[in-house]
């Protein structure tokens, strides 16, 4: 039985303890996209450093239809924000990518991810800070996530979490409700989570932790984008010279 308090208490105590190892006073600092995960990794941020300590990065690319839950969220916590858009920056690298080079579906999607990544350690090696990641289980185990873009950071409080338990620490931690329960879309193309995957969260949720599923088919899909996707979570292979 997974007991949402307790857990929200000890990863509130990790944050606290990392901060004390790794940047004594330094900030979080988060990418907001007015998801639950970044909504719910500043939310434990501001109650282990304090309000003070905790600056978010708002990163539109042009005109976002949903950043008034960004805004809700920086409001609601009451942390110090940025804005900077990188409709620029991405426009500008593509303008300038090899003429004889066909750009790919998947060069177009994920390099937004990426560039809003080098946007927050840019601001956060400009005010020391430190990096949240706000992945979470249930995406990294299906590989719901860009490489070297919203898959890295300096502390991940969320990603032995699943979906399920992560939205309950959302509500304990009382946030806005529509912020918390808000239908996750992928930011790349445009589709819910769940309809790009196949799959629902509360499916994979159940799969993760207990091995059951009731659909063979769903089954197979997890099994095999979880295989293919393995090579996101494991360090970098080096060569290792037999010296």
């Amino acid at each position: 039985m997974f007991n949402a308090e307790k857990v929200k208490n000890e990863c509130v105590q990790w944050i606290r303890d990392f901060f004390e190892k790794n940047g004594k006073g330094c900030n979080a600092v988060l990418g907001i996209s007015g998801g639950k995960d970044s909504s719910i990794v500043a939310a434990l941020c501001v109650e282990a450093l304090g309000k003070d300590r905790v600056i978010g990065v708002l990163m539109p690319q042009g005109e976002q239809h949903d950043i008034d839950a960004s805004y809700q969220l920086v409001n609601h916590l009451g942390i110090k924000y940025h804005l900077v858009n990188i409709k620029d920056a991405v426009d500008g690298i593509i303008k300038n990518m090899p003429a004889d080079l066909e750009i790919t579906p998947q060069t177009i999607q994920n390099l937004p991810p990426r560039i809003r990544m080098a946007t927050v350690y840019a601001i956060s090696q400009s005010c020391n800070g430190r990096v949240a990641n706000t992945c979470n289980l249930s995406e990294d185990w299906v590989g719901y996530s860009t490489r070297y873009g919203d898959s890295v950071g300096d502390f991940s409080p969320l990603s032995r979490l699943t979906v399920t338990e992560v939205k309950e620490i959302g509500h304990l931690l009382n946030l806005p409700y529509n912020l918390v329960e808000k239908t996750p879309i992928d930011g790349l193309c445009g589709k819910t989570d769940e309809d790009n995957l196949g799959f629902t969260y509360a499916e994979l949720d159940v799969y993760i932790r207990t091995g059951k599923i009731d659909d063979p088919a769903k089954k197979e899909i997890i099994d095999r984008k979880h295989k293919s996707n393995l090579f996101k979570l494991e360090l970098m292979p080096c060569f290792e010279p037999k010296l």
